[in-house]
């Protein structure tokens, strides 16, 4: 009895020794963790981010004076950092170059890009990525992917001209002017090889080839003009890549009017992550700093930051955030002035959710100018069914956009609500057809879900609409799934001047739209 006893003893103090341990090894493992964040939010700083763009950009300046007469295209939204002046914008996402998610996007043909290529012989379009590659997927693949699916289709399009032409039928004007037909490049010669860089391996490469044809369908399929970029481009397009790391013969450099294609210059503008100082302090440099701007830029927008940009430099690391939010409160007054939309920029300490930011002023000016001849945005202040938030009507369309209402019941001067809210609670209306609750997930989430619900909300607006009702949408934010079914709605309900369409388009015809 007096072993068991004694043995009993020694037990209970090795396992509260045992717990001291864990507890100690867990402290010190988040004392660790709590302070490699703490690193890394001090190397990107805003200080940083600004002036890793500010370094990056004479890189890119000096790309762009070696063929000047090319034209400087930014590919957004990170590429828009990179140079005070573009003479165009393009978008091309990362994801459609993605292994395994590899496509061709009809939503960004980017028709635009080719036909400015053809009048200039040329572009030098500039980009960049964060640390671990040297260039972001979007020049990699999906660029290379998008020349060669317009090469086909170009392709294609001057053999059937050419067919015609054998059978002795009249040809249009336009296509007998076409140099591709006369003296120039022959259907059999128009290059229509698929151009990746060296770094994209094979097997990659021979799965993009399997679905070329597919995509020239879909691109042909999709009614783009082809007949005026057949005739508008004199010879093939094709990427060529260019980075920091780049070797270049500066007294070796074509003319880009010298090769046999189209030179489509892609040029990443990122460079090696270091630890960079200068004579009064030092900085951190990061790799591709200019994207996902929401989690750093504090409501700054490119063309603010190059109207300042000496200043902000200048400033130093002390004094840069208190600039920039000086910089930001002037510009968001200056249009305020004006009478166009300019909310405020709320400063968030801690994690930056992407979810619930607001709109910069420089997005919400084009948006405004952009909808101001048709569509004007109106607030209602906080009268209506949001309290504290407030209602942006659609000019005369009885249609009006806001964040989702934290109350329970709805005010009795609103007729209906369309909530796109994935997690809100439902709302209280005297009549039950009234009310619609779509839960719409974000396209992180499932990207399909906008599209399933799209003709539920159009025919609840309909229904609404026809009859003179008033129809708030709202989701989580008033700024995000809210605002594409308020087009969507547009787009089948309305003619551009905003007059409702007695003959609506069938809500199937909007869905492939989306696709």
């Amino acid at each position: 009895m007096i072993l068991i006893a004694s043995d009993e003893t020694l037990r209970v103090p090795n396992s509260d020794l045992g717990g001291d341990v864990v507890e100690m090894a867990a402290e010190e493992k988040m004392s660790v963790y709590r302070a490699s964040r703490s690193i890394k939010r001090l190397e990107n700083s805003l200080y940083n981010a600004l002036r890793s763009i500010y370094e990056d950009s004479t890189f890119v300046a000096e790309i762009a004076g070696l063929w000047p007469d090319l034209p400087l295209v930014a590919n957004l939204r990170c590429g828009l950092w990179y140079s005070p002046r573009f003479e165009a914008t393009c978008y091309f996402k990362s994801t459609d170059g993605h292994t395994n998610n590899l496509s061709f996007s009809t939503s960004r043909l980017n028709l635009h890009l080719a036909q400015l290529a053809g009048q200039k012989g040329g572009c030098i379009i500039v980009d960049s990525t964060r640390k671990g590659k040297r260039f972001p997927d979007s020049m990699s693949k999906t660029i290379s992917i998008w020349a060669c699916v317009l090469n086909r289709a170009i392709k294609n399009h001057l053999q059937r001209m050419s067919d015609t032409m054998q059978q002795g039928i009249e040809l249009d004007s336009n296509i007998s002017c076409n140099g591709s037909m006369d003296g120039g490049f022959r259907p059999a010669e128009w290059d229509c090889t698929l151009h990746l860089p060296t770094w994209v391996p094979n097997t990659e490469k021979a799965i993009i080839e399997t679905h070329l044809e597919d995509w020239t369908r879909l691109l042909e399929d999709c009614h783009a003009d082809i007949s005026s970029l057949a005739s508008n481009l004199g010879k093939p397009l094709r990427p060529l890549w260019i980075s920091q790391r780049t070797l270049i013969w500066l007294n070796e450099v074509p003319e880009h009017d010298s090769w046999d294609f189209i030179p489509l210059i892609l040029v990443s503008a990122s460079g090696m992550s270091q630890l960079r100082t200068t004579s009064g302090f030092s900085w951190h440099y990061i790799p591709g700093a200019g994207d996902d701007e929401e989690s750093w830029a504090r409501g700054l927008s490119p063309d603010m930051f190059w109207k300042h940009s000496f200043e902000l430099i200048d400033a130093g690391p002390d004094l840069c955030n208190r600039l920039v939010a000086e910089i930001v409160e002037k510009e968001r007054v200056y249009h305020a002035h004006r009478g166009e939309y300019s909310p405020q920029v709320p400063v968030r300490s801690g994690k930056f959710l992407a979810s619930n930011l607001t709109i910069s002023s420089e997005e919400s000016y084009v948006a405004s100018q952009s909808m101001k001849s048709k569509f004007p945005i109106k607030s209602m202040g906080s009268t209506s069914c949001c309290n504290e938030q407030s209602l942006f009507w659609l000019g005369q369309t009885n249609i009006a956009v806001c964040a989702t209402p934290h109350d329970s019941d709805a005010s009795t001067d609103i007729d209906c609500v369309l909530n796109c809210d994935s997690s809100s609670k439902p709302l209280c209306f005297q009549s039950v057809n009234s009310y619609l609750h779509l839960p719409i997930m974000t396209s992180k989430v499932d990207r399909f879900s906008l599209i399933r619900n799209l003709s539920s909300a159009i025919d609840f607006a309909k229904t609404h609409l026809s009859i003179g009702r008033k129809l708030i949408v709202c989701c989580h934010n008033g700024e995000d799934i809210s605002i594409c079914v308020c087009l969507a709605i547009l787009i089948s309900l309305f003619d551009e001047d905003g007059e409702h369409l007695l003959s609506v388009v069938s809500s199937c015809v909007l869905v492939q739209f989306c696709m």
